[in-house]
């Protein structure tokens, strides 16, 4: 990543990180891009207007829906995703990201505890996120639809609004 011309170099995440990364981004594109007509991405650069190459990030997962389907310049997306999905890692920066997220305008930010599977989703409200607050223990992301919480054991538990149906514990075994 860059960060104002700043190289920020972290490791590649460990295989945990991964499978959760990629159970969560597997669930999304069959519940929620496929039927939908959006779309999930994963490890894609996310710049400023005119901020490329200088200054993005690289979220674990983005999500786009038709409107802003316009921000992708194929190498990198420039502007605001709807979503975008930070698997938190000990020691890493996704907290730090809020800050160039919000001036992008991204709507929802989603940060998922790696070890715990704790989910926070932060909306964005005159130019800060805040956080919301869990309902019966699940945490709804009014962008798509799609409630989080810790699932069980020690998993990341996903579905549709109220729709115990469509639940999924995440990774898989």
């Amino acid at each position: 990543e860059m960060w104002e011309g700043v190289l920020h170099m972290a490791p590649m995440p460990n295989r945990e990180h991964q499978d959760l990364e990629g159970a969560m981004e597997t669930y999304l594109r069959l519940r929620w891009a496929r039927p939908l007509g959006t779309r999930v991405y994963h490890n894609i650069n996310v710049a400023s207007v005119g901020g490329w190459p200088n200054n993005y990030r690289i979220p674990d997962l983005v999500l786009l829906t038709p409107e802003r389907f316009g921000i992708d310049q194929n190498e990198y997306f420039e502007g605001a995703p709807d979503v975008v999905v930070e698997i938190r890692s000990p020691g890493d920066e996704s907290y730090e990201k809020l800050e160039f997220y919000a001036q992008l305008g991204v709507p929802e930010v989603w940060i998922i505890d790696r070890d715990s599977k704790n989910p926070e989703i932060y909306t964005l409200q005159a130019g800060h996120y805040i956080q919301q607050a869990a309902a019966d223990g699940w945490v709804l992301s009014t962008v798509t639809g799609i409630e989080l919480r810790i699932g069980s054991r020690g998993k990341l538990a996903m579905r549709l609004a109220g729709d115990e149906s469509t639940r999924e514990d995440l990774p898989e075994d």
